[in-house]
């Protein structure tokens, strides 16, 4: 046994790891949307309260059935993609390491979990030597 395969060993259990980490993202994330919707009337509701004083409130309520749609899509966006990219990161497959980036740049919103597991993610994958190492898989 080389040391030139012992470093190959050990980076793929390192990305094994970063992989059940996006699995585990990814089912919180879908968990997320289910909640999202819900509890999609008494966020409206809790919203519409806010709105006494406003002299449109339609249009602000409007907005934020927006943005609301627009968060359950990105949540329900993340948690596949990082489910996705943790399977195919636990099984060494190619396309793991392109799912994981795409995984990581649209989980950077979400604070703590996202920025952190986003953040790492991108640190450990970006360099072009990981591209090589995914391209004998």
């Amino acid at each position: 046994m080389s040391s030139d395969n012992h470093i190959g060993q050990n980076t793929l259990g390192r990305f094994r790891i970063l992989g059940s980490f996006w699995a585990v993202y990814g089912i919180i994330r879908l968990v997320m949307v289910l909640g999202l919707l819900i509890y999609d009337g008494t966020a409206t509701l809790m919203f519409g309260a806010l709105l006494n004083r406003v002299p449109d409130p339609f249009a602000l309520m409007g907005i934020f059935h927006f943005i609301y749609a627009s968060m359950i899509v990105l949540s329900a966006i993340c948690g596949i993609i990082g489910f996705v990219a943790g399977l195919a990161l636990l099984g060494g497959m190619r396309a793991g390491r392109k799912l994981a980036l795409i995984a990581a740049i649209l989980s950077v919103c979400d604070i703590p979990l996202g920025i952190t597991l986003g953040i790492y993610t991108l640190v450990e994958l970006l360099p072009v030597a990981t591209a090589q190492l995914f391209a004998h898989s």
